[in-house]
Parts: C-alpha cells; sequence; structure tokens
C-alpha cells in the first residue's frame, strides 16, 4: 500500500474534529423515493464545497427518480452510526441507505467483532425498515499489522452475505495511488475532482439497485428470501 493511501486512509480520523456535513432532520415530503447516505468525512464534503462532493453528483445523477439525503458527519463511526439510524430511517423512509463507516473504527483498532456488530445492526435496521443496505468498504493501513488488517477488510464481505447488503468493495479504489490532482493539499482528503471517481466506484454497485428499487419494482433482499424459507 503506497504512502498515499495511508494518508488517505488516515483523514477519516484526522477530520473527526470537524464536525459537518449531516443533513437536517426534517422529512421529506416530495413523495419522491429517498436514499440516504450515512457516512463519515468521505462523504460529508470534507474540505470540498457540498455542491462537489459524491453525494451530491449522485443526487444529480438520479435526477427527480430520488431524493437523496447526505446524513454523514465527520468523524463517526459504526457505533455513532448504529445510535442514529433508527432516528434517519423513522425521518426519511428511505429505499436504498448507502453506509460508508468504519474507517474510524480500524484507525482507532477497535475490536473487529465490535465493528461487524454494528455495521450489521445497521444494516439490519435498513432492511427491518423494508429498505436496501449499500455498504461501501474501506481499507487499514499495513501498520496496524496483517492480521487486523486482513480481517477488517473481510468485514464488509462478511456482513454483506450474512445480510443480503449490497457491497460497494473500496470507495477510494483509483483515487489514492493514481494521478495528481485527486488529493487536497494536506494529503489526506480526495478533491473535488476525485469525487466522480468516487461516485462511479458506488454507482457500479448502486446504478442496477437504483432501478430496481424503484415504487413499484420492490424486490425482497437475500436477506428476506432466506428468512421466508
Amino acid at each position: 500500500m503506497s504512502p498515499v493511501l495511508k494518508q488517505v486512509l488516515a483523514s477519516v480520523t484526522l477530520a473527526a474534529a470537524t464536525p459537518g456535513g449531516a443533513d437536517t432532520d426534517e422529512p421529506r415530503t416530495t413523495g419522491t423515493p429517498t436514499l440516504v447516505v450515512i457516512g463519515d468525512s468521505l462523504s460529508s464534503a470534507y474540505g470540498i464545497r457540498d455542491e462537489e462532493s459524491w453525494v451530491t453528483l449522485l443526487g444529480q445523477r438520479l435526477g427527480p427518480s430520488y431524493e437523496v439525503v447526505n446524513a454523514s458527519v465527520s468523524g463517526d463511526t459504526t457505533g455513532g452510526g448504529r445510535a442514529r439510524i433508527g432516528k434517519t430511517l423513522e425521518t426519511h423512509h428511505p429505499e436504498i441507505v448507502i453506509i460508508e463507516l468504519g474507517g474510524n473504527d480500524g484507525l482507532r483498532g477497535l475490536p473487529i467483532e465490535t465493528i461487524r456488530d454494528n455495521l450489521t445492526a445497521m444494516a439490519e435496521a435498513v432492511i427491518a425498515a423494508d429498505a436496501k443496505p449499500v455498504l461501501a468498504g474501506m481499507l487499514m493501513p499495513p501498520n496496524l499489522g496483517p492480521r487486523y488488517t486482513q480481517a477488517f477488510q473481510r468485514v464488509y464481505s462478511e456482513v454483506a452475505e450474512a445480510t443480503g447488503a449490497a457491497l460497494v468493495p473500496f470507495l477510494l479504489e483509483g483515487i489514492a495511488a493514481t494521478e495528481e490532482g485527486l488529493m487536497q493539499a494536506d494529503g489526506v482528503h480526495p478533491t473535488a475532482a476525485a469525487q466522480a471517481r468516487m461516485l462511479e466506484n458506488v454507482w457500479t454497485v448502486l446504478g442496477p439497485l437504483a432501478s430496481n428499487h424503484q415504487p413499484g419494482n420492490h424486490q425482497p433482499s437475500q436477506h428476506q428470501q432466506r428468512t421466508a424459507r
């Protein structure tokens, strides 16, 4: 893993002192299906304008098909997301929820079991609300040791398999160690120019899913199908 990638991954913790990016708690009343992103600094437009973030670009791509709510907070953890996801679901009644959390947990060396339990609880809460969870995966720098970093990488696929959540393997794929101009001057946050690539990483998984989850096209998740058997 390149030094630049290590710095990017560290950005989640470094952004923790700068709250922001959370959407209001006002419910949506347009009748349009809603997609919620619940994440940390990588989704809360840290260091860039809100209109430049990958979440805003996602809203533009979806157009009138979905109302996109950015419920991301810089520095958030899976524990924080788990604590607030119930209210978020109750407020917005989404069709799809993108869960982009776990980086802070890993950089703090929190137990893999804790991360897995929190992500699982969030995915299951989304499913119980008759919505589809999407996990946006993250990687850890090697200085945490191969046992931890490998277990951390696996946790997203394990939760996806257990719950039927869709999985984006790595949100920052193709960004951290590529051409110049994709990192901010601090060397740890993706620039506005990198946001389109982050969107493409998500869209590969989300695009077909968004079409399937239009009103009238709701499909039961693998988890729901297994439960019904």
